[in-house]
């Protein structure tokens, strides 16, 4: 999907000449005001995110079955940022494609997500086995 890379910038253009053409500068002055808000409105949101995960331990989330009950491929890392609330602990090595996330919960379940350019390509949840050598609570 290289082209998604220049629709934005593609629409901003044809919007910009749209504008020139249908009220002159005025038109290229409100296209630019345009603009500049939804650029405004991305950053805030960015920023939001990124100051909600810097409270919270890198790696943790509260729940790993929820986080990955709530995953489907193609979501943006932001995006999986802001349901866990946290930073993903980097598994894989710096810079480089695949990048490989893991998010833990208390009950040492863990959720592994794969991103590729950003996008969730596929994760899995591990979820620790029962230790059998302890009687249960539950048993008579």
């Amino acid at each position: 999907m290289p082209f998604k890379k220049f629709l934005v910038p593609l629409i901003a253009l044809i919007a910009t000449v749209l504008g020139f053409l249908s009220y002159g500068w005025p038109g290229v002055a409100l296209v630019a005001g345009g603009l500049v808000m939804w650029l405004l409105l991305h950053f805030t949101r960015m920023l939001q995110v990124l100051k909600r995960a810097a409270n919270r331990p890198v790696g943790h989330v509260d729940s790993a079955v929820m986080l990955n009950a709530k995953l489907h491929p193609g979501l943006p890392l932001l995006h999986v940022v802001a349901l866990t609330r946290s930073l993903g602990s980097l598994e894989s090595p710096p810079d480089t494609q695949p990048e490989h996330f893991r998010w833990t919960d208390t009950s040492q379940s863990t959720v592994l997500c794969v991103f590729q350019d950003g996008k969730l390509q596929h994760w899995e949840l591990i979820r620790p086995q029962p230790d059998v050598s302890q009687p249960s609570a539950l048993a008579p």
